[in-house]
């Protein structure tokens, strides 16, 4: 790849965001943002991490900045929206009214800063009869229809971690729509607007294909039945010798073919295009796969196109060679970690700072911001 041209930064070098601290996916996505190469300054509440875990571990919090305000207090709403005013993304997470009620709502930030982009991400969204209602990613993606996918045939549905709705339903839809709003903020006719991203929208939005084949006639609304949610004997995961998995997944006849071949079931495989004998063909791909070891079918199937690979853990992935080669993960101080993504040929990212620790950036964001008033609780007034 060239790197003819290179801007230093990433492609958002320049981009001012402000993230109001939360769990979840609002911080994901200003951590994307960050890795995208925006100045994204956190505000952080005093009493330690809203996550609960040592801020010197949430990578969700990877270059960025972190100010301390205690918006209940005297004075710090207007250090907020004194942080707006010179912003061009701002991301809260709140309960739909909490914002307005501590003074950092969408209407008085963009009184201070008409092109801003106010970004607000919730579960439920703005409106409609639960927008009220606490919850979490699981009941998301329970009434969105997504999770109802997930899991075996006959058995209770499987929830994915937090992947599927806090961060797929969640941060990334929050992210593409702040910056289809920045882009349309930057137009000579450009004004800021409200963006809201809500977890029930952005995972039933994943599930379009699905929805499609549902009116087909191609898909049943029973999981663990479908080509693509482990209904296929060859679309899903089997048991090696030594406790481990293989993914497997050759839809196309030709790479079935080789599949089939490689481990040894050519001649005596039951016609795959026949449903009624998808427990056959099952039974007997299982067994292939229980009599060798993970690692001894790597070896057979690693070099070729059966589309079949080893199911790594979370500890393993960072070390396999395809992905040291294209360093997927890397570390930063210390702490081994998914590296930046995408990739970009003119303008890099990459993990620049450690994770912001709450209010060891104040002084350094108020002098750059130009917030004079920026100052941590208890400090009073700058002179």
């Amino acid at each position: 790849m060239s790197t003819t041209g290179h801007r230093p930064g990433g492609p958002l070098a320049g981009v001012r965001v402000v993230e109001l601290a939360g769990i979840g996916p609002g911080p994901f996505a200003a951590m994307l943002l960050a890795d995208l190469g925006a100045d994204v300054v956190r505000v952080d509440r005093p009493g330690g991490s809203v996550l609960g875990i040592d801020p010197a571990y949430d990578l969700t919090n990877r270059n960025k900045r972190s100010v301390l305000v205690d918006l209940k207090a005297e004075g710090g709403a207007e250090q907020v929206l004194e942080l707006a005013g010179r912003a061009d993304i701002l991301i809260e997470g709140y309960r739909p009214g909490v914002a307005e009620r501590l003074g950092v709502g969408p209407d008085a930030c963009m009184e201070r800063n008409p092109r801003l982009v106010y970004g607000r991400m919730t579960g439920w969204g703005q409106d409609g009869p639960l927008a009220g209602r606490a919850g979490h990613d699981v009941a998301y993606i329970a009434l969105s229809g997504t999770l109802s996918m997930i899991g075996r045939a006959g058995g209770p549905p499987v929830v994915p971690a937090n992947l599927l709705g806090d961060y797929a339903g969640g941060s990334l839809y929050l992210v593409v729509g702040v910056l289809a709003a920045l882009q349309h903020a930057r137009t000579p006719d450009g004004t800021g607007q409200v963006v809201d991203a809500a977890v029930v929208d952005g995972s039933a939005h994943l599930a379009t294909m699905i929805h499609g084949m549902l009116a087909a006639g191609t898909w049943q609304d029973r999981r663990g039945t479908n080509i693509l949610d482990g209904g296929c004997p060859f679309y899903g995961t089997y048991e090696t010798s030594d406790g481990g998995y293989m993914a497997v997944g050759p839809l196309e006849p030709r790479f079935y073919e080789e599949f089939t071949a490689l481990l040894g079931i050519g001649e005596e495989a039951p016609d795959r295009s026949d449903p009624g004998r998808w427990p056959e063909l099952r039974d007997l791909v299982a067994a292939r796969f229980a009599s060798r070891t993970r690692a001894e079918w790597t070896e057979v199937f690693e070099p070729t196109d059966a589309c079949v690979a080893p199911v790594l853990s979370l500890r393993e992935a960072p070390s396999h060679p395809h992905l040291a080669a294209r360093s997927t993960y890397v570390e930063h101080d210390g702490l081994t970690q998914p590296a930046p993504a995408p990739r970009f040929s003119a303008t890099p990212v990459s993990v620049r700072r450690g994770p912001a620790r709450p209010g060891a950036d104040t002084e350094a964001v108020a002098e750059e911001w130009g917030v004079p008033g920026l100052v941590p609780p208890g400090e009073g007034a700058a002179g």
